[in-house]
């Protein structure tokens, strides 16, 4: 029995699709394990994937939700959805606390958990909202499950946010424009998670990092969605007191803003750079930045 949380998020659904074989030619095979989902409403779920999984009605973050969630299970995967009206202990620990409690009361053996590169570089507890992820794993790891971190950079997927301003040929971050860091496509982190769910003779705990094929920069991005999307676009460099007091006007909470601040800051100070592609745990993410922006980005920005 393997659990997923999240199931209707973007790292949910594909994870989802990849364990039930949504994506092969039909008909789908019957999954590999028994799959149980944990979600406030069933309805956002596809008809076919309702049919052929067990569904936990509610919040992950709720105790008693977790608790007949975890009955019985093998494996949970475990992505917490930022809160952006909490801070960002109470978005990560906060929530995870129920979930750590039900894994140890279950005896569920693995866990594999969304969260992001950083540990154990210098900037790993000034990096806000990165800082509270490994702080999350941390207390996952205190329940005695083995357990996988995916330690994940910035995603592609992110740019669908600024779809209408790279329409209008722009986007804006905070990093310097020449610096190169990893980034990964959604689907990468959907096939590295379904992949140590299936084959479970890991043991202890670790982090798992899924790197994009090669590190880009700022600049670098700019000139490859200009080629994807046969228009221009150049990268605007933001100040940081000027996106926080962006993400305050947008409404959210300040310490989780100052949370998103200071990960971008740690970003632009080589805090994804602690990891290898050489690594003996890394997963070999394939998808390419061009394909990403052939394939999702140059159909958002087109619509």
């Amino acid at each position: 029995m393997i659990v997923i949380t999240a199931p209707t998020g973007n790292i949910g659904s594909a994870l989802l699709t990849r364990l039930l074989g949504s994506d092969s030619t039909p008909p789908p095979p019957p999954p590999p394990e028994d799959l149980r989902v944990v979600v406030r409403d069933p309805a956002r779920l596809p008809d076919d994937v309702r049919e052929r999984v067990e569904v936990i009605t509610g919040s992950h973050g709720d105790p008693e939700t977790v608790d007949r969630a975890f009955a019985g299970a093998d494996a949970v995967f475990w992505l917490v959805p930022p809160d952006s009206s909490l801070t960002p202990e109470a978005t990560f620990s906060g929530f995870t606390r129920p979930a750590a409690k039900a894994l140890a009361t279950h005896g569920v053996g693995h866990v594999v958990g969304v969260s992001a590169l950083g540990r154990g570089t210098p900037v790993a507890d000034r990096a806000g909202l990165v800082t509270a992820s490994l702080a999350m794993d941390d207390l996952i790891v205190s329940s005695g499950v083995a357990y996988r971190a995916l330690a994940n950079p910035s995603f592609f997927e992110n740019f669908l946010e600024e779809a209408d301003s790279i329409r209008d040929g722009v986007f804006v971050d905070c990093l310097d424009p020449d610096r190169k860091a990893p980034l990964v496509a959604v689907a990468d982190i959907a096939a590295a998670a379904a992949s140590l769910l299936l084959d479970r003779s890991w043991t202890g705990v670790g982090s798992v990092p899924v790197l994009g094929p090669r590190d880009l920069s700022p600049n670098d991005l700019a000139r490859i969605m200009s080629e994807q999307l046969g228009r221009p676009v150049r990268y605007e460099r933001q100040a940081y007191d000027d996106l926080l007091a962006d993400l305050v006007g947008y409404g959210l909470d300040k310490e989780f803003a100052r949370g998103v601040v200071d990960m971008k800051r740690a970003k632009d100070e080589g805090l994804d750079a602690g990891a290898s592609r050489t690594d003996a745990y890394a997963y070999p993410a394939s998808t390419t930045f061009e394909e990403w922006c052939a394939q999702v980005l140059k159909p958002a920005v087109r619509a």
